[in-house]
């Protein structure tokens, strides 16, 4: 069982998370890491988890029975989450008809990817300076190159 201190509930977290937070995938859950900030770092705030089990998992009693495992299997993993970090764990309906191994290890995995530093990452640029769609062509270039 996860500590009260390490477990996210407000919607507020969630949200943050899940808009801004970095996903990895696999076939039967899904994660969203959210880095912490300098404050919360040097605070020591512990790393926090959420959880989302959704009803195309099972009924209400598979979806608790998910959501137990999954919180057994993040407590052992809290020590590998920095300090102040957001994690939200999304499991999928395929999630429920795993065993508990195979579940550790797409956890496992899913929390590697979510938290490994992306090479050559590009952000889409906003603002005056960005390139508008009407203004490019179907191979790329400027209008005004043609």
């Amino acid at each position: 069982m996860l500590s009260p201190q390490n477990r996210m509930r407000r919607s507020a977290e969630f949200t943050a998370v899940l808009r801004s937070g970095r996903r990895a995938g696999r076939e039967a859950l899904s994660v969203a890491y959210l880095a912490p900030s300098p404050e919360a770092r040097e605070s020591g705030a512990p790393p926090r988890v959420g959880f989302a089990v959704g009803r195309s998992v099972g009924n209400a009693v598979v979806r608790k029975r998910v959501q137990r495992r999954l919180r057994h299997l993040m407590r052992a993993r809290l020590a590998l989450l920095p300090a102040g970090s957001l994690l939200v764990v999304r499991a999928k309906p395929l999630s429920a008809s795993l065993g508990y191994d195979t579940l550790a290890a797409q956890l496992d995995g899913a929390i590697t990817a979510a938290m490994r530093p992306r090479k050559n990452a590009t952000r889409r640029r906003r603002g005056p300076d960005a390139p508008h769609a009407s203004e490019k062509t179907r191979d790329g270039g400027d209008l005004a190159d043609s």
